[in-house]
């Protein structure tokens, strides 16, 4: 299957922000989560799909209040069991990146274990393939 993006949008409200007025890094991880997981969940079942590593989440910039964030997410690798996500988010307005990285998920049954998943992504643009390359090396 070839690689797509998915993307969700979030405000940043005030509930969201740390002492210094901006993102708090844990409601950014949050959201950071959920877009890889929704790239993920969407080529498997979501009750299938756990989260067990987040990999390089660099804050490059400050969101304040108000700002509106575009998490940008796909599948960029998988394996047996494991699907890596790919995650950028950047604020909406002008595409300024916030925060990059990468999250590795595991294909489980109800109980928790380990469960193949069937799936594999064809990276075919530049820019995937570059990407599919660092999350080879995680």
């Amino acid at each position: 299957m070839i690689i797509q993006s998915f993307e969700i949008h979030h405000v940043v409200m005030g509930t969201d922000l740390n002492h210094h007025g901006t993102l708090f890094a844990g409601q950014g991880a949050k959201w950071f989560v959920e877009a890889g997981f929704i790239a993920a969940a969407n080529l498997t079942n979501p009750e299938n799909v756990v989260c067990v590593n987040i990999h390089g989440m660099h804050f490059q910039k400050p969101a304040p209040a108000g700002t509106v964030i575009r998490y940008e997410s796909k599948v960029i690798l998988t394996g047996k069991s494991r699907i890596v996500s790919y995650v950028r988010a950047t604020k909406s307005k002008n595409e300024e990146l916030l925060v990059e990285g990468f999250l590795t998920f595991v294909h489980v049954d109800l109980k928790g274990r380990t469960l193949p998943h069937g799936i594999t992504v064809e990276a075919v643009t530049p820019e995937d393939i570059a990407l599919q390359e660092r999350a080879k090396a995680l």
